[in-house]
């Protein structure tokens, strides 16, 4: 893995999110993208070499609603950018962890991009991005 390329945080509402965030990090949001495949809108801040990423739902029935409905906002997930997703992807099959698809699929920012169980990571959602 290369370095952590983002931080997913799941908000219930951008309009009250982003600004928030924008205080927070002093940076603009540089980027809003629908990841209809997903049910989600993303919104991207820079800080540093890695981005935050805040995840607002599409869809009352979509993976960030029932997840904030269970867990309440906070961070979703961390994302690991990698050189080779398909080796990345067998080398941890291959030490036992679990991937919650077999292909990598299209993710924001025009990335391949795989999940880890987070029941094999500690609880931790664990994504690989490539691109």
């Amino acid at each position: 893995m290369l370095k952590i390329e983002h931080i997913g945080i799941a908000v219930r509402d951008f309009s009250k999110a982003i600004p928030l965030f924008e205080k927070l990090l002093d940076t603009n949001c540089y980027k809003i993208e629908n990841v209809a495949s997903e049910q989600v809108n993303t919104a991207f801040f820079l800080q540093g070499e890695s981005k935050i990423e805040l995840l607002e739902s599409t869809d009352p029935e979509g993976v960030i609603a029932r997840f904030i409905e269970k867990k309440g906002e906070g961070i979703h997930h961390i994302a690991f950018e990698v050189a080779d997703i398909h080796a990345e992807m067998a080398r941890l099959k291959a030490e036992g962890f679990t991937l919650l698809h077999e292909t990598p699929k299209k993710g924001a920012d025009n990335k391949l991009v795989c999940f880890l169980h987070p029941k094999g990571t500690n609880g931790v959602l664990i994504e690989l991005c490539q691109g």
